[in-house]
């Protein structure tokens, strides 16, 4: 599925009327989809008749605004009690000033909740706000003597007549905020947005307060039952926390013709993993086929403290379809792992006396066994030492096939990580937020509120796939974005991510793309992922769960297809 960015929906909507659509025709459209499905949830309620159901739209002043007023004019003559709640002022907007205009006024109640220019400002100057405001009772015995007085006491009717809209709502749609929102939410929208909790909730293109384009939320951001969104999916829509306040996202075909969603060559094209992204994979295999036919991985994982690493590791790579799997780590771990996965073969390598693999002494070994590898994973459960660190970059400069970089080989690189620069073949690296941290010189705080750009921008300066984890994987490399939605917080386990680093150096060693093997292998894991929860439940399962889920993934994909 196709995402977009908050400037690419504008440039979308740009070519739409460029290719005969107007933009006045989209706002009818799309006042239309979200009449419709107020409309389709009020029927499904039985309760009551649709004549009773009150339907509140929160309007700003832009074109979001339009949209509401666009969908109350088609409710009104379908029986509801339609309330317009003007938040932001008088619509600014051409388009929704045309809107607001058709609003038959006889038949709907129209609040205008803002406050005008010199009350704003005599209330300013006073330090008032609503949350300060005196009593009712209080304000009944103010005899109107002072401007200031009767301020007050408009604004405690203005505000009363909010809440007491909000209270009594069936439906609340919020259209206060787009796309295009940043920064804070002040006390006032706060408070209304939290008003009508027992409303059916609705969010016109995106919850106001949340960043359409990172995913970060203003505090008091509406929460809603379900988000509609126009013409195509926000990137930050697909991003925690506010794919959270989104509830159900439903995307609505406004009418945009099919060549406006063409992105130039030379921007970043967005896409969000389903089933149907996956098309052509897994590849079907030939009767003959040998285990030659797909992929030798080498797999320089593990320690002596960190075996289960290893293990997972070379696990997630067979049960993933190598066809042959080698495991190169310390003598310690390749007992453990020949238990655990005797399907591989092994390269014990001598290590120092903590059980932390050498370099000196295990270089030409490990040098000849680059030249043989369709793919090289490294790092997890490697460990930090002066020679992990040197084994690292020795293997990053000097394999010829694609390099899996994941964990602790991503520590051993985060010092000097310009290594990237002087590879000899492509290469993936998957770190977590903490891991991306390191790497760029950023706070491990500051990642999550600016996934896309960490992911891209490493990705375009490095020319490297980069496969940022966490809620809302990021796979991004020099021009392509996807972003994977499948996993669970059941993953959220010390091992998760071995597994993945295994399944992504698998199938680079089949042949796909580093980037379709980055994404494929985060999607077919997750996957995999919710399949084990289902079983188990996110409490119980485990990382090797997720291992013995990846064949019903798999049958999953391919009865999709």
């Amino acid at each position: 599925m196709q995402i977009v960015t908050p400037e690419q929906m504008k440039n979308i909507e740009n070519r739409s009327e460029s290719l005969g659509v107007s933009k006045a025709e989209l706002m009818e459209n799309a006042g239309a989809a979200l009449a419709e499905l107020i409309d389709r949830h009020c029927r499904e309620d039985s309760t009551s008749m649709s004549e009773n159901k009150s339907i509140v739209f929160l309007a700003g002043s832009g074109n979001n605004g339009g949209d509401c007023y666009a969908a109350a004019n088609r409710l009104v003559y379908r029986g509801y009690r339609v309330t317009v709640i003007n938040l932001c002022g008088e619509p600014q907007t051409e388009l929704a000033k045309n809107q607001f205009s058709k609003l038959p006024e006889n038949h709907i109640t129209i609040i205008n909740a803002y406050k005008p220019g010199n009350v704003k400002a005599a209330i300013e100057a006073a330090e008032i706000s609503f949350m300060t405001l005196p009593a009712e009772n209080d304000l009944s015995r103010l005899s109107g003597t002072t401007p200031l007085e009767q301020i007050q006491k408009d604004e405690k009717q203005r505000v009363e007549r909010v809440f007491e809209a909000l209270s009594t709502a069936d439906v609340i749609a919020d259209g206060v905020f787009g796309t295009g929102f940043h920064g804070q939410l002040n006390d006032e929208l706060t408070a209304f947005f939290k008003a009508g909790r027992n409303a059916f909730r609705i969010a016109v293109d995106i919850p106001s307060g949340g960043n359409c384009a990172t995913g970060q939320v203003s505090e008091g951001t509406f929460e809603a039952d379900v988000t509609i969104a126009f013409g195509a999916l926000k990137t930050g829509m697909t991003q925690y926390p506010l794919k959270d306040y989104c509830g159900k996202i439903q995307t609505a075909d406004i009418g945009i013709p099919d060549e406006a969603y063409a992105i130039p060559a030379d921007e970043r094209s967005y896409t969000l993993l389903e089933h149907d992204s996956l098309a052509g994979f897994p590849e079907p295999r030939r009767p003959d086929a040998h285990k030659g036919d797909f992929g030798r991985v080498l797999c320089i994982t593990g320690s002596s403290e960190m075996r289960g690493a290893a293990a997972l590791s070379v696990l997630g790579a067979l049960r993933s379809g190598a066809g042959l799997v080698r495991a190169a780590s310390c003598p310690d771990c390749i007992n453990t792992v020949s238990v655990l996965a005797p399907e591989a073969t092994f390269i014990p390598l001598e290590c120092d006396d903590n059980g932390f693999m050498l370099f000196d002494c295990n270089r030409q070994r490990i040098e000849s066994e680059l030249k043989k590898a369709d793919a090289v994973l490294i790092g997890c459960g490697l460990g930090v030492t002066p020679d992990t660190v040197e084994l690292t970059r020795f293997v990053t400069e000097n394999a010829i096939c694609p390099v899996i970089i994941d964990a602790d080989g991503l520590n051993c690189i985060a010092s000097d990580i310009d290594i990237l620069q002087r590879r000899k073949a492509e290469v993936i690296i998957t770190p977590h937020p903490g891991e991306m941290a390191r790497l760029i010189g950023r706070e491990g705080a500051e990642i999550n509120k600016i996934r896309f750009f960490a992911a891209e921008k490493l990705a375009e300066k490095f020319h490297a796939v980069v496969v940022l984890k966490g809620a809302g994987t990021v796979i991004a490399d020099n021009h392509f974005t996807s972003v994977c939605p499948t996993g669970n917080p059941g993953m959220s386990k010390g091992g998760s991510g071995d597994v993945l680093a295994g399944i992504i150096a698998s199938l680079a060693a089949q042949g796909y793309s580093c980037f379709d093997a980055a994404r494929f292998g985060a999607y077919i894991h997750g996957l995999a992922g919710n399949i084990a929860a289902e079983k188990l439940g996110h409490e119980a399962m485990l990382p090797r769960d997720i291992i013995d889920s990846l064949s019903d993934s798999f049958r999953i994909i391919k009865e999709h297809k």
